[in-house]
């Protein structure tokens, strides 16, 4: 076998393996405890990254059900630091406005409002950053938008 080829061929098989992120509730990294799999564009139903456990892709700054990138499947769309419901971009349709470190409900961005914190891979409830507040362990890279509409009460 060419070394060359067989370089490659780890490089391609891990760097996809690394790329991937986990995210895991509470203060787990347990492989029974794992939510959801992020891959590229595409977020998976705990472990998996069948086809058929795709829960959302995202594409083009929205977020559709599925595998789908149909206009009737958006369930969300980003905008800056706001997510707003559906393919809607307008004002009172704002469901998360994110805002250093923290994610608010609708465009308040007062303490009451806030309903998550993010701080070191970990995701607390409300203004909290209590070991026992911590409502999921993030394995990778993920953005605070990502977040917000993956564990958010919408």
């Amino acid at each position: 076998m060419n070394p060359l080829y067989l370089i490659i061929s780890l490089m391609l098989t891990f760097g996809s393996l690394s790329a991937q992120t986990k995210v895991y509730k509470g203060n787990s990294t347990n492989y029974y405890d794992c939510l959801y799999t992020v891959v590229g564009d595409k977020i998976y139903r705990g472990n998996s990254t069948n086809y058929f456990d795709c829960r959302y892709t995202i594409h083009e700054n929205k977020v559709y059900q599925g595998n789908s990138i149909s206009y009737n499947d958006c369930l969300y769309t980003i905008k800056g630091n706001k997510i707003y419901n559906g393919n809607s971009t307008s004002y009172s349709d704002c469901l998360y406005t994110i805002l250093k470190g923290k994610i608010y409900k609708n465009n308040i961005t007062n303490y009451y409002d806030c309903l998550f914190t993010i701080e070191h891979k970990k995701v607390y409830q409300a203004n909290s950053t209590n070991y026992y507040d911590c409502l999921v362990t993030i394995d990778g890279e993920l953005k605070y938008t990502t977040i917000a509409f993956l564990i958010g009460p919408y």
